[in-house]
């Protein structure tokens, strides 16, 4: 089920790890990789929890990272055309939820027990122990993508519409959306 929303985690994790790159070695990029797409996958299936979430999403995109790209910095503008299809496939809300992920596992922890009530992990298990108990080796993979002071303006473009869900509460429309 959650195939309908691949293009979505691999260019939401695609866009963390240019913008918060690993700086060690191929072992390292691993674990950093495996972090980001835990922290991705996760926010991807509690944004878009049902097929039907996932289908819509497939049929119009999630919006690109063009505002991401200005929040962090980068110059989206000089990259080569192949860059740019995949950054359309970019969803800010579940690269922001992701950073919130990351640099709170206690946050991590509550969003991968909420996995249950989405279609996506109907009758399978899932370990997601590199995003909810990093061990040392991990934290220093992927030191500036679980770094709070370094991720918090991105964290915090949508870390309340996270926290309401997790805690049950409606989400408003502008979160869900992806504008702000």
């Amino acid at each position: 089920m959650s195939a309908d929303l691949s293009p979505v985690i691999a260019a939401t994790t695609q866009w963390l790890l240019r913008s918060y790159p690993g700086t060690g070695g191929a072992l390292d990029a691993a674990l950093a990789e495996a972090q980001a797409s835990q922290a991705v996958m996760v926010a991807a299936w509690l944004r878009y929890p049902t097929v039907t979430d996932a289908g819509l999403v497939a049929l119009v995109g999630p919006g690109g990272s063009a505002r991401l790209d200005w929040l962090t910095g980068s110059d989206a503008a000089a990259a080569d055309e192949t860059d740019a299809g995949w950054r359309t496939w970019v969803d800010e809300v579940v690269a922001s939820w992701a950073a919130a992920l990351l640099t709170a596992p206690s946050l991590a922890r509550d969003a991968v027990a909420a996995l249950a009530t989405t279609d996506h992990t109907a009758g399978l298990a899932f370990d997601f122990r590199r995003l909810t108990d990093p061990g040392e080796r991990d934290r220093r993979a992927a030191a500036l993508l679980r770094h709070p002071d370094l991720l918090d303006a991105l964290a915090g473009l949508h870390r309340d519409s996270l926290v309401r869900l997790l805690h049950g509460e409606p989400v408003d429309e502008e979160a869900r959306s992806g504008a702000g």
